[in-house]
């Protein structure tokens, strides 16, 4: 390839769910991340400058990747969407520790349609 390709950043991310009108009241009210537009069986979000598209399929696939939402403060996050009636598969916890002494957190929750979902937090020492 010649040096001046380059791929930009993800523009789009897809995921496939049973029932759009549900999925669009979730991902917007209990989640919170901005609603761009629906049509038809489609919903867009805008997930901090990448776009997430929900699909309605007649089976939700359950193939898909997982898709980590970062955020600022891990408990907080947590915390915030257990109030709005979130189930968690576990608390947020350390999952590794960088050489600079960076800690990555992550908690694990799972949309309407059962898949896993999770958030992410660094935190610096």
């Amino acid at each position: 390839m010649p040096d001046s390709f380059a791929l930009g950043p993800i523009g789009q991310i897809s995921r496939s769910v049973g029932d759009i009108a549900e999925a669009q009241a979730w991902y917007a009210n209990v989640l919170g991340i901005p609603h761009l537009y629906t049509f038809g069986t489609l919903a867009f979000f805008d997930c901090g400058g990448t776009r997430l598209m929900l699909s309605q399929e007649a089976q939700a696939s359950s193939g898909e990747s997982m898709i980590y939402l970062r955020v600022a403060d891990i408990g907080q996050a947590h915390d915030e969407l257990k109030s709005r009636g979130v189930e968690f598969v576990n608390a947020p916890h350390m999952i590794h520790k960088h050489a600079d002494g960076t800690e990555e957190w992550m908690a694990f929750f799972k949309d309407p349609d059962g898949r896993p979902l999770g958030i992410m937090s660094q935190v610096k020492p």
